[in-house]
């Protein structure tokens, strides 16, 4: 392929062609693999799984990718090999049937190898050279060189029969796994061995405070680039799997889809949707504070979405947390029928902590769920110190929010300490932190739960009391007294007090109702009086102005007929009497 040199110009170059080897995790930390046509070295000490390294390379290059191989053992029978393997599903005999595999035990015996000038290895070339041509062989695997040159005690024979056997098996084109004992102080009992393969691999079973960890690390590799780490990794009822990752960094995606908590209330102290997907959750408290009854509620809501919810939990067993969560309302057994939900029970003390790290890994990968929880990552204080146990964590949650998965982490707070600190360290890679804590007030003790964090969510700053009912867990408003948050019977006594104090404020306001609706009667009662007095006063009034209006009018006609028969000038003026003026004329 063309590729641009540091200077800019263009070459063209032939990369380091790999041969993948089946196994989980080890082709991620190797860029691809064990290199192509060349020996690949796996050293370590007794029981370290180099055989079984050996062997499912050669298995799954038979079973996964079409490569035969050939397996020469200088110790074990074929029959021991079978028995040996067949605990990891691998099916030699069948392999072996169908040309896939050949398996070649090579006895040796020490006392009669003699060292001569002209010792050398044409005969294992006859040997090994007519297998890989039965079969049309891709792999080669030799187990163990210490075997082939045990009683060989000059070193320059050895360094010179090392190199021509590695040079025999590039010849030959063959990608080659060849194991060998770790020496004391050296990677290898000869020290030799390294210095002439292509790829070194160390594989480690380490024991610390009684438990055994088994590690792996890519010592050399020739022509390419590959993680330099020390990688845990354990060998299971599927063979071989390592964990790749030490830490993926912080390029993660952040969904903005939003998944309920399995409680309504506290739906709404979140903003009233919940988690983001994706997100890292941890609920820490002191015992018995219902970490474990939350997390419950998490799984059952996203089993009741359909989703797929893995369970991690290092305390109890899976029949022992569906009894006890049915207590609560919730029943998780309908949920594991269905394959929605899977719990992994076991003691942290079962292994250490890189192992429990790629068991959970493995398990995640294999069961693809969409909600994780771990219950409660303190127990991991137990194999592993404060630093080591949050390294593992951090790995965790990288890995989790890699894959999408929206993970709930308990932890168990200490009583003594700061109940805000979550005794491992993580609380700061935690996108949202719950906490829920006792509160001793009145003799009695009760629960509370507030938000302490929720990043990119608008939550809510006050304390809500934390009960647990045989219908599920409830969130009740808290009482602020004098004294501070008032729960439980203080709470009831405090809303009796209250329910009390308001019928009497609504009887006194019923009361004020009523003297302001009797005294507007009252009102209305005088005003119709007044109304009905005023009427009474004005029609006598307008009588009595119609009796003086008819009076002046009879006056005022009594003298006109008077004057009259007095023969009085009509025109007289008798507008001072109040009669009208009389029309111009003279009587005859």
């Amino acid at each position: 392929m063309s590729k641009t040199n540091r200077r800019n110009r263009p070459t063209n170059v032939e990369g380091l062609q790999k041969e993948r080897t089946g196994i989980p995790g080890f082709d991620e930390i190797t860029g691809g693999g064990v290199p192509a046509g060349r020996p690949t070295l796996v050293c370590g000490s007794a029981g370290a799984g180099k055989t079984l390294f050996a062997m499912e390379f050669l298995v799954r290059g038979a079973t996964l990718f079409n490569e035969p191989g050939v397996f020469m053992s200088f110790e074990e029978t074929n029959d021991e090999l079978a028995t040996n393997v067949a605990s990891l599903g691998f099916d030699l005999k069948q392999l072996i049937a169908d040309k896939k595999l050949i398996v070649d035990h090579v006895f040796i015996e020490r006392s009669e190898i003699e060292e001569t000038g002209e010792y050398d290895l044409e005969g294992l070339f006859l040997r090994l050279g007519y297998a890989i041509d039965q079969i049309g062989a891709k792999r080669v695997v030799l187990d163990t060189l210490e075997a082939l040159f045990s009683a060989l005690p000059n070193e320059a024979i050895i360094r010179a029969e090392l190199r021509r056997l590695f040079r025999w098996l590039k010849q030959k084109g063959v990608t080659a796994v060849i194991t060998c004992e770790r020496g004391n102080g050296t990677l290898t009992r000869y020290g030799l061995e390294e210095y002439v393969a292509d790829c070194v691999i160390l594989l480690d079973n380490r024991i610390e405070n009684q438990i055994s960890t088994r590690r792996m690390r890519i010592i050399k590799y020739r022509g390419t680039s590959h993680g330099t780490n020390e990688y845990p990794f354990f060998i299971d009822n599927e063979g071989f799997s390592v964990l790749p990752i030490t830490s993926l960094g912080l390029n993660h995606k952040a969904p903005t889809q939003r998944l309920s908590t399995g409680n309504g209330r506290l739906d709404t102290m979140l903003g009233g949707k919940g988690f983001y997907r994706g997100s890292s959750i941890l609920v820490s408290g002191t015992a018995g504070t219902g970490k474990s009854t939350i997390a419950a509620h998490f799984v059952d809501a996203a089993c009741k979405r359909g989703e797929r919810a893995l369970f991690f939990a290092f305390e109890e067993s899976q029949d022992q947390i569906i009894r006890n969560m049915r207590s609560v309302g919730v029943d998780l057994e309908p949920y594991v029928t269905r394959g929605l939900l899977k719990f992994h029970n076991a003691r942290p003390s079962n292994f250490g902590l890189e192992v429990h790290l790629a068991l959970m890994h493995k398990i995640v990968s294999d069961f693809q769920p969409n909600v994780v929880v771990v219950d409660p990552v303190t127990n991991f204080l137990v194999v592993g110190d404060l630093t080591d146990t949050k390294s593992m964590l951090t790995r965790l949650i990288d890995f989790l929010k890699l894959q999408q998965i929206t993970a709930m982490f308990t932890s168990l707070t200490n009583s003594v300490t700061d109940v805000e600190d979550s005794e491992v360290g993580v609380s700061s890679l935690m996108d949202a932190w719950i906490l829920v804590k006792n509160i001793e007030s009145n003799g009695e003790r009760n629960r509370g739960l507030y938000v302490l964090k929720a990043r990119g969510i608008g939550h809510s700053n006050q304390v809500r009391e934390f009960r647990l009912t045989n219908h599920g867990m409830e969130l009740i408003d808290a009482y602020v007294g004098s004294e501070g948050v008032v729960m439980g019977s203080a709470r009831a006594a405090q809303a009796a007090y209250e329910a009390a104090a308001a019928i009497e404020r609504e009887e006194a306001r019923r009361r004020k109702q009523r003297e302001l609706q009797r005294k507007q009667e009252l009102y209305e009662a005088q005003l119709v009086a007044l109304r009905g007095e005023y009427e009474s006063e004005r029609d006598q009034l307008i009588k009595e102005l119609e009796e003086d209006q008819k009076r002046e009018s009879m006056v005022a006609s009594q003298r006109l007929e008077m004057a009259r028969l007095r023969h009085a000038d009509i025109a007289v003026d008798i507008e001072e009497n109040g009669a009208r003026k009389g029309r111009k004329g003279t009587q005859r």
